[in-house]
């Protein structure tokens, strides 16, 4: 599994937030209150939806499934003009990131994500930036489904 390398520009999203952590995932209940949503946000750029990390510096230190993080399900928007209520705005940091494309079901995921912290980072020319990760769920993506596919973007620099 051979990632593209990006740059991406600074991006502003309208979405909702929760903080959890692996052994206690709320994903499901985000997404659930976001879903029926989405559509009250008015300027919205194109159909794709964004599963957004925001991780403490040191999360990756160690691995402990109770450290909590901060999930977002959003919409890339033009603006914060126009915010409905109980959403709020999120502005993606642009810079350097490892895209991977998982396929399967959310429940084949953690080997995907192994691989890519485990295996590819390590023995890479890069390290992984304080900067948010996340999924674009776009037109291959379907929920649960063994035939969905979802990009995954890592945050990364160089190695110095």
């Amino acid at each position: 599994m051979i990632p593209r390398i990006e740059t991406l520009p600074e991006k502003k999203f309208v979405g909702r937030r929760i903080t959890l952590s692996l052994s206690n995932n709320k994903t499901a209940e985000l997404w659930k209150s976001f879903m029926p949503r989405r559509k009250e946000i008015q300027n919205s750029i194109g159909t794709d939806l964004y599963s957004m990390q925001k991780y403490d510096a040191s999360y990756f230190n160690t691995f402990n499934p109770n450290a909590e993080f901060e999930k977002w399900a959003a919409v890339a928007v033009t603006d914060f003009n126009e915010i409905p209520e109980a959403m709020e705005p999120i502005t993606l940091t642009g810079g350097l990131y490892a895209v991977f494309i998982h396929k399967g079901d959310a429940s084949t995921a953690s080997k995907t994500f192994q691989y890519i912290f485990e295996t590819w980072l390590p023995n890479s020319e890069y390290i992984l930036d304080d900067r948010m990760h996340f999924e674009l769920l776009g037109e291959k993506y379907k929920n649960n489904d063994p035939s969905s596919e979802e990009e995954i973007w890592i945050p990364i620099q160089l190695k110095k």
